[in-house]
């Protein structure tokens, strides 16, 4: 099945995905953090939601 992009989560609530923008939007908005202290968090934690969570003190 296509991912369907109209949705505004994520489509695997427990990762992160940064290569796709309605996610970083997502995630971004979620934890009140700039696309690039997001992704800061990602390289630095990697993909889980809970890691990068922690990573952003969250």
């Amino acid at each position: 099945m296509a991912d369907d992009r109209t949705k505004r989560g994520p489509q695997d609530a427990a990762r992160v995905n940064i290569n796709e923008d309605y996610e970083v939007r997502y995630w971004a908005e979620k934890w009140g953090v700039s696309r690039a202290e997001l992704e800061a968090a990602v390289r630095q934690a990697g993909t889980g939601a809970d890691a990068v969570a922690r990573a952003l003190g969250k």
